[in-house]
């Protein structure tokens, strides 16, 4: 008996060690240890030089909006374009997998998992928020408070949360998909660009760079979403309960929801991220049916036929539109905000959206990923802007005056708003969670080569590092930090979205000709001598 009980102890001592071991391995781990060093000397500047690490990261969004902004509008509209393309192509119907492969999970757990992997924190903090803000401070000349500048809210809100930033999670997640599960390559974003650095004898240091720079990219932008949602957490907490709205409380509700989501994410996928996701969608639903049953219903629809045509009509406009010769105060702080926040995420959601899409055909991941989620968006605006704007220009300057606040306002106006801004926190409190945990999960797979079940410790520290970044990018600036943060470390990512397109669409028209190749073969085969004869008699003649 104590001989059983020695070898067990034994083996347990070995596994230890060997993960040590494994861990110490600075070959196996080498985009970890630079990710997380860089992330630790970030950390570092903001301690102990708080003002100075604020100048340069203004001096260096500045410089991107002036000299760059343009790129984000092309490139973003071109993902768009390639990825509608796909979808009505005849390369919609090449399966995310071995043509034999089926989907992993339902629909609706699918779509569940993706919409709060992508979304979910967003929606809720910028739904009243941002069709407020445009109603009362339009640009281009339109008279605040008048019917264009309704039009224009909801038009820009659509333009801002539709198919744009859809695309760009679509395009990443689609190419990862697909060279992951029907090329067998690793699950990284790096895996893109193998096709192009086949021969290349820089393969490994080359992709070693772009792993690392969407690490990077993946853990500023969900720092930027956890601080953005414990703000108005905290809002919404400081509104109904009285709980004081400050720096310390913000802290709080970033380290209680990092217990959770690190919980979470140290649990298996199925059980962590999909039940939350599932549930995520469930109140999100029941609080929109909420906001449209008490609210104006009809006009709600009304906004939301209107303005969808509105929106189509002027796609390519919105989509290119620059302000050339004007200030691009606005287009800094919305527009290219936006643009950079959703590349800044599309490495975690491309990943995670990939990991969950094994065996969907590229026409059903395209609807699934851009057209739905879009439709759900122009439904969630159009029911919480036309909220807002219902009450009037009044309540809406007093809305804005805090982005964090607006909806808890607009709610605070509506009968049973005290229990729809309850739902609101656990709502957001949710998306919270899931996001974050999304995000480990990813973290931890995209420092680990590929490895779809990463180890614990490598999502812990991870986790950590996301709450801490968060933590630290409030304190040095709150929310205009978390924003330029987010566009800084995003523009190295844009710059390889051409190139990444580009192989996508060399493998794809490559996969077609196999795929045409094969099932010449396959007929071939089965046709007799006789027939075999007759073609060849044709083909003489």
């Amino acid at each position: 008996m104590s001989l059983k009980k020695g070898r067990i102890g034994a083996s347990g001592i070995i596994d230890r060690r060997t993960k040590i071991l494994n861990l110490l391995n600075l070959k196996e781990n080498k985009i970890f240890y630079i990710s997380f060093l860089i992330i630790f000397a970030i950390l570092s500047i903001i301690a102990f030089n708080k003002t100075g690490f604020e100048m340069t990261m203004n001096s260096m969004l500045d410089s991107i909006i002036t000299n760059f902004g343009f790129l984000y509008l092309i490139i973003v509209l071109v993902i768009a374009m390639f990825c509608l393309f796909l979808c009505c192509s005849r390369f919609g119907d090449i399966r995310l997998g071995p043509d034999h492969s089926r989907p992993e999970y339902s629909t609706v757990s699918w779509f569940s998992m993706l919409f709060s992997a992508g979304m979910g924190v967003g929606l809720v903090f910028f739904g009243v928020a941002e069709p407020l803000s445009h109603y009362v401070n339009p640009t281009n000349g339109i008279t605040s408070g008048s019917k264009e500048a309704i039009d224009f809210a909801f038009r820009t809100s659509f333009f801002h949360w539709g198919i744009h930033p859809w695309a760009i999670y679509s395009f990443l997640a689609l190419g990862m998909a697909y060279f992951q599960f029907r090329r067998n390559e690793k699950g990284l974003i790096s895996s893109l660009f193998s096709p192009l650095l086949k021969n290349n004898k820089y393969k490994e240091q080359i992709k070693m760079v772009i792993d690392t720079i969407a690490i990077l990219a993946t853990i500023t932008g969900v720092a930027t979403t956890l601080g953005l949602g414990s703000l108005q957490i905290n809002s919404g907490h400081n509104y109904l309960f009285g709980v004081p709205k400050n720096f310390i409380t913000q802290v709080v509700i970033i380290l209680v929801v990092t217990v959770v989501f690190i919980y979470s994410a140290l649990g298996s996928l199925d059980k962590g991220i999909k039940t939350l996701s599932n549930l995520n969608v469930l109140i999100a639903v029941l609080l929109l049916l909420v906001v449209i049953a008490f609210g104006p219903t009809v006009k709600i629809f009304n906004v939301f036929s209107e303005n969808l045509g509105s929106y189509l009509n002027n796609f390519l406009k919105l989509s290119l539109k620059t302000n050339s010769f004007g200030d691009k105060t606005w287009m800094s702080s919305w527009t290219i905000f936006y643009w950079s926040n959703w590349v800044a995420w599309t490495p975690f959601v491309g990943t995670f959206i990939a990991r969950i899409s094994k065996g969907r055909t590229i026409r059903e991941f395209i609807i699934g990923v851009i057209i739905v989620p879009s439709l759900v968006s122009f439904i969630w605006f159009s029911a919480f802007g036309t909220l807002g704007i219902s009450l009037g220009l009044d309540v809406a300057k007093e809305a804005i005056q805090h982005t964090e606040t607006a909806l808890f306002v607009v709610f605070g106006s509506y009968k049973f708003g005290a229990i729809m801004s309850g739902v609101a926190i656990m709502l957001l409190a949710s998306f919270f969670v899931t996001s974050a945990d999304s995000a480990t999960y990813v973290l931890g797979m995209m420092s680990s080569d590929g490895n779809l079940n990463p180890p614990k410790y490598k999502k812990f520290i991870w986790g950590i590092s996301q709450s801490a970044l968060a933590i630290a990018l409030i304190s040095a600036g709150g929310l205009e930090m978390l924003k330029t943060a987010s566009i800084i470390i995003a523009f190295p990512l844009l710059l390889l979205f051409p190139i990444m397109m580009f192989s996508l669409f060399v493998s794809l028209k490559t996969d077609i000709v196999i795929k045409k190749r094969n099932l010449l073969k396959t007929k071939i085969k089965s046709l007799s001598l006789d027939e075999i004869d007759q073609i060849t008699d044709m083909i003489k003649d």
